[in-house]
């Protein structure tokens, strides 16, 4: 059962789609678009009349084809937006923010937005198992996000709803989201999930049967299929509006794991309807399969063992298809994918979850006669049983045990936890490195933004960066107390009309400008950073380490002096090689 498990992700990891055919040729893209033409390849959401709007036999191909190489950001419901927005950002100038970020973080509520059990082809464990170890771990919220595919979309969202609405009354403090994971038509798999209601299965169901790539046979790259992923996330947008859920939104999974999330597709999604695609794992599950072979499994770390082949995008070495200090190399590596993105001015978060299948350490495992073929009829597999031996050949860990996403919310509800994913109030942790992150940049005129937030400042006014921690006073769970010896601060330029070709993943003016050695540090402690007066818009993120493991970056030692270090297939132990990084603030000049 664990070779079994081993197998699917350090290969193909397809669960339906493994040949994806992404040569990425033909596209062009331009980076100018006008509000007029935004309003035209918004697939025409505001004409249709029914819940079925946007099938894929409604949309025309001029719009496939339009829609597949978007390049302005919809510019319908963004007055919620967080950062420098998104329709800011089509302006040639940055001037005022709207929409400010500025409701009151009372809560930072632990969670995991990519958790698999029974209902998943690859997977094995009830809906309350994973919920009850999370919160046993100490997670507040968590997600289940079993995989997009035929027997799921037959049977599988349907069967997993009274589990997890069991789950929730049995685990009253635990917020317990019903998604799904989506093989998203041309590219990765992504998180998708919905406010819990009435019609959280009809939506996700319907999504599903609609837009899923495995279930539609588009899998591979062509404009149409790059197009029916961009209509997916406006549907859901619709959905929302409609009233059928209250909130819904999407995140990418292991975005670089194959190479086949080309940065034009990745902008794209998020142009698309930024309120529903918000981000990333920053970091992948599966942490557990580097540990080296005699314990662990003796894979890659994240299952990233992969090389490029025809199907990935082909702007991406090499080095790109491994995990970086556990991190997915499009948020590790500084000056990337990610701030490419940020250096737009349009916000994208980041996530760290367990991607938890089968988990290492365990004494479980399917009944015998629960194979494929009575998963395919029942759409489950049988509860797990006694094995009578231990599991030390899965690369799964258990969720909250190693990977947490941190969100600052108002209160403690559903709507909260995803309104505080789309503001971006969000860090995150592995092996709880540290107790908390709190960040804040300050201008010399009064003005204060938080994580996700925009701060207006009056130009020439001085700003500052506040960094407050709590070193970590508790053992992990691996039994030993971490040290965060070193913090780094990362800040980039935003200028919306750099990107003049929509495949661009680098931003030129972003590196690490500060490092600072906090070993032996305890309590609460404040790093105060001076970041001079501003004259034009940026961003500054911040990101600590245990230190054990570094590296010049990627794109040299100018831009990243002493970063995660690439990780080691065979021989790549999470335990000893911890990090936390957070989301942006943005900085922008008023007259």
């Amino acid at each position: 059962m664990s070779n079994e498990h081993h197998h699917s992700h350090s290969h193909s990891h397809d669960h339906g789609h493994s040949h994806y055919g992404h040569s990425h040729d033909g596209h062009s893209h331009d980076g100018h678009t006008h509000s007029h033409e935004v309003d035209e390849i918004t697939l025409a959401a505001s004409s249709d009349a029914s819940d079925g709007d946007l099938r894929p036999a409604e949309v025309t191909r001029r719009n496939l084809l339009r829609a597949a190489g978007i390049a302005g950001a919809v510019t319908a419901g963004m007055a919620g937006m967080t950062g420098v927005t998104p329709a800011m950002a089509e302006a040639a100038t940055v001037a005022t923010a709207k929409g400010g970020n500025r409701a009151k973080i009372r809560h930072w509520l632990a969670g995991d937005h990519h958790i698999h059990t029974q209902y998943s082809s690859d997977a094995m464990y009830r809906v309350v198992d994973q919920a009850q170890h999370g919160a046993a771990y100490g997670l507040d919220w968590l997600v289940i996000t079993d995989h997009g595919g035929a027997t799921h979309a037959k049977l599988g969202v349907d069967l997993v709803n009274p589990d997890i609405v069991a789950a929730r009354k049995v685990l009253k403090d635990t917020l317990i989201f019903q998604g799904m994971e989506w093989n998203i038509p041309a590219a990765e798999h992504g998180t998708v999930f919905v406010a819990p209601g009435a019609n959280e299965v009809a939506v996700l169901k319907q999504f599903e049967n609609d837009y899923d790539g495995s279930v539609r046979g588009a899998s591979g790259n062509t404009p149409q299929n790059e197009a029916l992923a961009v209509a997916g996330i406006q549907w859901l947008g619709k959905q929302v509006d409609k009233r059928r859920v209250a909130d819904a939104l999407f995140l990418a999974n292991h975005p670089a794991r194959n190479g086949i999330d080309s940065p034009h597709e990745v902008r794209a999604w998020r142009d698309a309807d930024p309120r529903i695609a918000i981000g990333w794992e920053g970091a992948p599950g599966h942490q557990a399969a580097g540990l080296p072979a005699g314990y662990g499994p003796g894979s890659a770390r994240g299952y990233y063992g992969n090389s490029p082949g025809p199907n990935s995008f082909p702007g991406y070495p090499a080095e790109s298809y491994r995990s970086w200090g556990g991190f997915d190399w499009f948020t590790s590596t500084v000056g990337g994918l990610w701030d490419s993105l940020l250096a737009e001015g349009k916000p994208w978060s980041i996530s760290a979850n367990s991607d938890s299948h089968v988990n290492w350490g365990t004494t479980s495992r399917r009944p015998d006669g629960s194979d494929s073929a009575s998963f395919n009829a029942n759409g489950r597999y049988g509860d797990p049983v006694y094995a009578g031996s231990l599991n030390t050949t899965a690369g799964d860990f258990w969720p909250g045990y190693y990977s947490r996403t941190h969100v600052g919310t108002s209160e403690r509800s559903y709507g909260a936890v995803m309104k505080g994913l789309r503001d971006g109030r969000v860090w995150v942790d592995h092996g709880a490195l540290v107790k908390s992150v709190d960040v804040r940049v300050v201008s010399s005129d009064g003005g204060s933004e938080s994580l996700g937030g925009t701060l207006k400042a009056k130009r020439g006014s001085r700003i500052s960066l506040v960094v407050t921690i709590a070193a970590q006073d508790v053992p992990n769970w691996s039994q030993f107390m971490p040290s965060l010896n070193r913090v780094d601060v990362i800040r980039g330029a935003v200028d919306p009309t750099y990107v003049s070709d929509r495949d661009t993943w680098k931003a030129p003016d972003t590196k690490v400008v500060e490092q600072t050695d906090t070993s032996g540090r305890s309590g609460t402690f404040q790093l105060r950073y001076d970041l001079g007066r501003v004259e034009e818009a940026f961003y500054v993120r911040v990101r600590g380490t245990d230190a054990n493991r570094s590296q010049p970056g990627y794109l040299g030692a100018s831009v990243d002096p002493a970063g995660p270090a690439i990780d080691v297939v065979g021989d790549a132990d999470p335990w000893v090689d911890l990090w936390f990084y957070t989301n942006p603030v943005w900085v922008v000049p008023t007259r």
